[in-house]
Order: structure tokens, then sequence, then C-alpha cells
């Protein structure tokens, strides 16, 4: 399989993944969520690119997933189970992934670990129907809190924040208490939302975001985007508030855990999380210190939308994917 200029969006991928100007900038996780948007390209990473794809995806089905994080608990991490799927269109689509989340629930109510899970409002309705994914939330919920499993509900882009926010807000003041959030560094407005939820004592996740946003909405430098990571974190923290960490950039940890020390927060009020098959280096060295570490878990058939988002992170994952594809 040849990858020539013909083939534009292939080519488009890999050569900006080469481009020096793009390697530390937004500019090129930009150009490559663009083109993974392509029909042609999308349907050759997911027929070719799978086994490069296990590297971010624990696998396809919920057994996968939980060997998995019996892999990882051997390390002292603790596991995030993640459904991957968004933007449902059907009714039906929003039932079935409400039914399989809770059977995953309790399939990982059979480890002795610590549970937690993630979910993305879009796989339950949001977008469709609010009501009915309010209440495919409380259902799942409902389970989870029965086998003592934490939820976390992943922020997702631009156009969902005001609904997501709207969602934990209504879930929380209905007593959900094993609900967390996740905010975006990347965006904006994410300093006043946080802000905004204060009154809830809210268990945060703080990334920097992995979609693709205006200069409106999000900012595109990377120094503004960790500037404001910190400074959420610091935030959520000084407020009393239990805050996840994630993120795989050593000087942010080390810059945070000084700060923490400095100010006596309490280590069992902070944790680290971090993406699976991601720094396991420095995901494994955190736990043997004795932090407390959870490495996020995806798994599914629908995995594609995820992968692409871990591409454009990293220049060289461009390269891996599209050796991949050369070899088939």
């Amino acid at each position: 399989m040849m990858l020539s200029n013909a083939f534009c969006p292939l080519a488009s991928w890999v050569s900006g993944s080469r481009s020096p100007a793009m390697d530390t900038t937004l500019l090129y996780r930009s150009a490559v969520l663009n083109v993974a948007n392509h029909r042609t390209v999308q349907h050759l990473v997911t027929r070719r690119a799978w086994r490069f794809a296990r590297r971010f995806v624990a696998g396809t089905t919920i057994d996968e997933a939980l060997t998995a994080i019996d892999a990882l608990e051997k390390d002292g991490i603790h596991g995030i189970l993640d459904l991957l799927g968004e933007m449902v269109t059907s009714q039906q689509e929003v039932l079935e992934f409400s039914q399989l989340i809770g059977q995953h629930v309790t399939s990982f109510a059979s480890r002795p670990y610590p549970r937690y899970l993630s979910i993305k409002l879009t796989q339950i309705g949001l977008g469709l129907d609010f009501d009915l994914m309010i209440e495919s939330a409380k259902t799942i919920l409902s389970t989870a809190r029965e086998h003592d499993t934490f939820v976390r509900i992943d922020m997702e882009d631009s156009p969902r924040v005001d609904d997501t926010l709207r969602a934990f807000r209504l879930l929380r003041e209905q007593g959900f208490d094993n609900l967390g959030l996740v905010l975006q560094s990347s965006l904006r407005r994410t300093e006043s939302d946080l802000r905004s939820l204060l009154d809830l004592k809210p268990n945060l996740r703080i990334v920097k975001g992995a979609y693709k946003e205006p200069p409106t909405v999000a900012y595109q430098d990377k120094s503004t985007v960790d500037a404001a990571f910190v400074s959420l974190v610091k935030t959520n923290l000084a407020e009393g508030n239990h805050t996840a960490i994630a993120t795989h950039d050593e000087r942010i940890i080390n810059q945070l855990q000084s700060w923490n020390a400095e100010q006596g927060i309490p280590s069992e009020r902070v944790e680290y999380q971090m993406l699976y098959g991601i720094r396991r280096d420095l995901q494994r060295r955190l736990a043997a210190e004795g932090h407390f570490v959870r490495a996020y878990v995806p798994f599914g058939t629908q995995w594609y939308p995820y992968f692409s988002r871990r591409i454009a992170e990293r220049p060289e994952n461009a390269w891996f994917v599209a050796k991949a594809l050369i070899a088939g």
C-alpha cells in the first residue's frame, strides 16, 4: 500500500505529524482531528490499525477490560472502567447503552478493588432528549451506588458543556453523591464553571482537553492551557474538594506536589489519573511512592473516536498508525 500525496486525507495525517512547527502546538492536534473525521481514513484505520490501537484500548469486551484492570492492580494502580461510544441517535441506542453500562457495573463489582466508572452523557441521550438522559443517568447511578461504585461524567466538546453542567447539578441535588465531573483547562469558560459548582463541593477531574475547539472558545497555546490546568487544580483543592489531577506531564505533577505540601493538602484529597497505555512508568512510580493512581481503561467496539484523539496528542503516534496501515 502506498501512502502518496494523491491520497490526500491520509497523506495529510502523516505529513502533518512530521512538521516541526506543529510538534509542540495545538495546530497539530487540530489537523489530525480534521483528517480523522474523513470517512476513508476511518475505514482504513478501523480495518488495519487495531493492533496498534490496543496500546490505548483494553479490548472490545468487558472481560478484556477487567483483565486489564487486574493487571494494573498488581502494580498498585486502580482502574477506571469506560465503555467507549458517544453521540447516540435513537432512544433504542440510549436503552442499549444504559443497560450495558449497568451490566458492566455489576461485572466490575465481582472485583475487590476500588470501583470507578466514566460515562459520556451523549452515550445515554444528551443531545437527543435531556429528560431521557437524566433518567438513564439516575438508573446507572442507582446501580453504581448499590455496588459502591463511583461514576465520573466525562466532559465532551464545548457545545455540550452547559447541558453537562446542568445535568451534574441536577443529579447531585437529587442525592447522588457517588458522582463527579470532568472540567477541561483548555476552555476559556472553565474557571467560571468551576466557581459556579463550588456550592456542591464537587469531586472533579481536571484535564487539559482533547477536542478540536475554535479560538473563541478555547486557548490555542500549550502554556496557557497548562497554566489554567494548574490554577483549576489549586482552586478546587483550596476549597477542600477531592481533585483528580489528570495529566502525564511530570513538570505539572511536580509543581502541584510541591504546592500541595506547602499548603498542607491532605493526601487523601488528591489522586493522579492517567490514560491506559500512556506513561506506564510514571503511573507505577507514583503508585510505588504511595500516591493514589488510577488509569482510565477504555474498551468497546466504538473505539475509533477515542483512538483518534490519542493519535492527535503525539505526532509519533501518527507514524505508528501509518506503519500499521502500510503493513496491513
